[in-house]
């Protein structure tokens, strides 16, 4: 038996000549192919700890928080508060002992999740407060006004309410939305007494579209509804408080400078030059609201991350330039800083201004951490600048996840975020060569970085208009980098001097400038949507899609590895899930007064007996047609009398929307479906959906399939949370409704009329 030696390169052999043999599989030696997975294997090890190294953690804490929020509001009933904070903090303190520990990172994201559970759970359980559940024809109503809103047609108010009286007993309601005549809404912090007629909060008008309920809910407000007579201004019996007289004087405040805007503009000029400085934007017509949602421009309306990024620079800048004439001044002391410092109070101001909604809150947040950067020496535009904001707002406002506003945002953001760390060190790097440096010199650099941050934000926020709005921006780009500019250079600008020269009267020149700079905004946005294909629609495609857009956008963004090209491929697999998604055969409203049924040109047609225009037009929105509430085409092949409507709906089989009880009876035996607000007759041969299926369940839509409907419900069975409270009784809901098979039909007289009968009879 051979010795065992030492080969020449130091490994043990035998008789100091073979190195070890390596294990080979049965039948053979490994093939030589298979080394080829240990260097890819390798290489994914690299890039996995190069994502997980120092200083790659806290911008995925924001996620984690934002996914437990997610988890909250997917929940089915509201969870126990006692139990979410107890996991969150025992979780908590787990990762702060393993915080040296290689499991460190798994802990702190679980953490975080629970953290954004837990806070999202609080947040419901403080503000808790009655919503009502049936519509009051009439009550007596005492309160203090809030807030008020200008609109195009009705204005609008939230009364906090001191006392309420009705017929019959309702649950106390905290506040309470009206809508009044134009023109006659109370004044802001008035004790007012009023007649109206409330309705539940607006619920989803079908499944997986916008909850403004829950919406509602957040703002503390329990019903809506209209003012029936005068509005008596009475002496309150005690003192509103403090943020009741904050609001009457920022109220005052957006009065008085739409008051002034209003000396030297009027029309769609007005109201925009007031949406930009106040956050007022109702006022503005509906042709160039929708001109400018359709051109890609619809975000300027919306008080975000740009125009707190314009007032804190436009600031930054002036003071800066301002400090810097004084020699001393530039030698001694930080001029910078003290600029920063002015832009933040700016900002700030600004907020308050514009009445602080969520998208503005996340942007001064954003503003204020890039600010307090620069006052610190650290570098203002990084990931970890986003993150905080973005954790600064989730823990203010754990329901703003759900928003649009603040989805676009902070996709836009972390889009803008990246290019500025990838793409901007390369345009500002030096030229090389003189054609590059004739181009630079010309602004060929900023143009270019104009047009990447226009189509890098554009694209980053495309998901989420589609999914809330079914409508994408073919010409988005063009928009933006004809209308920017101007907007950029000329309109906020004129709009902040005109800020500032108020208290002197001299602001009326500014007022003008403004309003040259959003006329050309106008004719921008109107050429852009009368350009052919440029209303980009979007069928509805359900919440699945739209998350894995989301976590390709997160992983495309954060990742700096060639990882990062795995959010790539999510979001190619969430376009083609979302352009794949089935469209409804049928869609019934909550109330079982209008249904839209798919007939055989694959268009809605809708039967009602009610009209509904908000409803229709939000069908419609999310079948990607193009069509209007009030167009003709909708009713053609529905056949309706006083007792009801019959249209032939999908595989020829026919719907039949019963209004009297007399009608049900004769659908029974042709219908295939019949949707009634009424109760069900026993003993139909047909599918019914009737009120009691309508109240547990609210909106639903129905596919057809072999032997019956498959049903997608607005509030599937269990489902019980504060801001849409489960029916009594609910129980589990039908996934499926089946046609019944053996259903015994009414016995019909076969004696014919005496009149009918014929000679040969």
């Amino acid at each position: 038996m051979a010795e065992q030696g030492t080969t020449p390169g130091g490994r043990r052999g035998y008789a100091g000549t073979w190195p070890p043999r390596a294990a080979a599989p049965a039948g053979g030696y490994i093939p030589a192919r298979a080394s080829i997975w240990r260097p890819f294997v390798e290489t994914l090890r690299q890039w996995a700890r190069a994502e997980t190294g120092a200083g790659r953690l806290l911008p995925w804490v924001p996620v984690a928080f934002g996914t437990g929020i997610a988890f909250y509001f997917a929940a089915e009933h509201e969870p126990v508060l006692s139990v979410a904070a107890t996991v969150a903090i025992a979780l908590c303190l787990l990762a702060l002992l393993l915080r040296r520990r290689s499991v460190f990172p798994a802990v702190v994201m679980l953490a975080a999740v629970a953290a954004g559970f837990a806070t999202a759970t609080w947040k419901t359980s403080r503000i808790a407060h009655g919503v009502l559940a049936r519509p009051i024809f009439s009550v007596a109503l005492t309160g203090f006004v809030e807030t008020r809103d200008v609109r195009e047609k009705t204005d609008r108010f939230v009364l906090r309410v001191m006392s309420m009286e009705s017929q019959r007993e309702v649950p106390k309601l905290e506040r309470v939305r009206l809508s009044v005549k134009k023109g006659t809404a109370p004044e802001v912090g008035s004790f007012v007494e009023l007649k109206a007629r409330l309705m539940p909060p607006l619920g989803p008008q079908r499944p997986g579209s916008y909850d403004f309920g829950r919406d509602l809910y957040f703002q503390g407000i329990g019903a809506s509804g209209f003012v029936m007579g005068a509005v008596k201004t009475r002496e309150p019996p005690a003192a509103g408080g403090l943020a009741l007289r904050y609001a009457a004087f920022m109220q005052g405040l957006r009065d008085a400078i739409d008051a002034r805007i209003r000396t030297t503009l009027d029309g769609d000029q007005r109201a925009i030059a007031t949406a930009l400085l106040t956050g007022r934007r109702d006022a503005i017509t509906t042709p160039v609201n929708d001109a400018m949602f359709i051109s890609g421009l619809g975000h300027v309306l919306s008080i975000s991350g740009y125009h707190m990024a314009v007032v804190a620079g436009v600031v930054f800048f002036t003071i800066r330039a301002l400090l810097a004439l004084f020699p001393a001044l530039t030698a001694g002391h930080p001029i910078k800083k003290w600029a920063a410092a002015a832009a933040l109070v700016a900002a700030a101001f600004y907020l308050l201004l514009s009445g602080a909604e969520v998208a503005t809150q996340r942007s001064f947040f954003m503003t204020a951490v890039v600010l307090i950067a620069v006052i610190v020496d650290r570098r203002a535009i990084t990931f970890r600048t986003l993150a905080v904001a973005a954790l600064i707002v989730l823990v203010i406002a754990p329901e703003a996840l759900v928003h649009p506003s603040f989805q676009m945002s902070f996709a836009a953001t972390l889009g803008l975020v990246g290019l500025v760390q990838i793409g901007l060190p390369n345009l500002l790097a030096s030229p090389d060569h003189s054609a590059t440096a004739r181009v630079a010199l010309w602004g060929g650099r900023e143009l270019t970085m104009l047009m990447l941050a226009s189509l890098v934000a554009g694209l980053a926020t495309t998901p989420y208009a589609a999914f809330h709005f079914h409508r994408v921006t073919p010409y988005g780009l063009l928009a933006n980098l004809a209308a920017m500019p101007v907007v950029s250079a000329v309109v906020m600008p004129a709009g902040l001097l005109g800020l500032l020269a108020m208290p002197f009267g001299f602001d009326g020149v500014f007022w003008a400038i403004m309003g040259f700079g959003i006329d050309w905004m106008i004719l921008v946005t109107q050429w852009v949507a009368a350009l052919p294909g440029a209303v980009g629609r979007m069928a509805a495609f359900g919440i699945g899609p739209m998350v894995v857009a989301s976590a390709g956008l997160i992983l495309l963004g954060l990742l700096r590895t060639p990882l990062r090209w795995s959010g790539a491929v999510l979001l190619v697999v969430a376009s083609v899930w979302a352009v794949r998604v089935p469209q409804p055969d049928v869609l019934v409203s909550a109330d079982g007064r209008n249904v839209a049924v798919r007939g055989g040109d694959g268009r809605l047609h809708l039967m009602h007996s009610a009209k509904d225009a908000f409803l229709v037009k939000e069908w419609l929105a999310a079948d990607a047609d193009a069509r209007t509430a009030t167009d003709s085409s909708l009713g053609e092949g529905v056949s309706c009398d006083p007792s009801g409507c019959v249209t032939q709906g999908p595989g020829g089989a026919f719907v039949a929307l019963a209004s009297r009880p007399e009608a049900l009876a004769d659908d029974c035996e042709r219908a295939a479906l019949i949707v009634t607000a009424r109760p069900a007759p026993r003993g139909c041969a047909a599918s019914v959906i009737d009120a009691e299926r309508l109240r547990r369940h609210g909106a639903l839509v129905l596919r057809r399939i072999r032997d019956g409907y498959a049903i997608d419900a607005v509030k599937p069975g269990g489902i019980d949370r504060p801001w849409s409270p489960a029916v009594p009784g609910d129980g589990e809901s039908e996934t499926t409704l089946r046609t019944p098979a053996s259903a015994p039909r009414p016995a019909v007289d076969a004696t014919p009329a005496e009149n009918d009968l014929q000679g040969e009879d």
